[in-house]
């Protein structure tokens, strides 16, 4: 059984005890969190909705919150002495699904 849900602009395929990193939501560690936006729900036959389904929950439990690694950007334009680097980290939330209520 899986279910395609939406975060924060971002949607993900998750079955139960998946392991996600959605962005950063200030919650404290094993906070229980209910994800109402759930585009389609896969039990045995495909039910998707318009834009969500109806009646259908995923659970959650948050982990940690924490940084990802720096990803660094450089720009260089050749011949003209113009450098950039900047580095850059993002904030997550990570998350386990605990359950799939269709």
């Amino acid at each position: 059984m899986y279910a395609i849900i939406k975060n924060g602009g971002k949607q993900y395929k998750v079955q139960e005890g998946d392991i996600l990193l959605f962005d950063k939501m200030g919650l404290d560690p094993k906070t229980a969190i209910e994800i109402k936006e759930v585009l389609a729900v896969n039990n045995g036959e495909l039910r998707t909705g318009t834009p969500f389904v109806e009646g259908a929950v995923v659970m959650a439990e948050v982990i940690n919150e924490g940084r990802d690694r720096k990803v660094v950007i450089f720009k260089k334009r050749r011949r003209k002495d113009s450098k950039v680097k900047r580095g850059f980290r993002r904030d997550h939330t990570r998350v386990r699904i605990t359950a799939i209520n269709a």
